[in-house]
């Protein structure tokens, strides 16, 4: 199985932090590998601590599904196919804006996640640091 490597997960992370610092708002951002294992993460000075878990389940959902997890909220939501999904895995599962994979040659060889903004300010961080990879 093909994985994202440190350098490559650095390189992810320092664009993140560039365009969190760029739009004014520090962010908790995570990368984890193929497998959904953590391979780094860092919180910004005046990030919420309590965004730590959340970056990090939004790199894990995004690699989990294979998919941004901006996708996954209209399908969650009451009375859609997929409702309840974010109950799944012990509640690890997030169904919002900020979660994106990062692919190699077509590949999805791991994720960002990315929490502390609004939804749109997670999503943009995330974005910056996938378009680095």
């Amino acid at each position: 199985m093909e994985t994202i490597t440190l350098e490559e997960a650095r390189r992810v992370m320092a664009a993140a932090e560039e365009k969190a610092q760029e739009i004014g708002c520090p962010m908790d951002i995570a990368v984890v590998d193929a497998g959904g294992n953590l391979k780094a993460h860092v919180r910004m000075d005046g990030a919420f601590i309590g965004s730590i878990n959340i970056s990090i389940n939004k790199a894990y959902t995004s690699i989990a599904f294979q998919t941004e997890t901006k996708d996954l909220a209209p399908l969650a939501q009451s009375g859609a196919e997929l409702f309840g999904l974010s109950d799944a895995a012990g509640g690890r599962i997030v169904v919002f804006a900020g979660g994106v994979p990062l692919r190699r040659e077509g590949e999805i060889v791991g994720a960002i996640g990315v929490s502390t903004g609004t939804v749109d300010q997670d999503q943009q961080v995330a974005e910056a640091g996938a378009a680095a990879f």
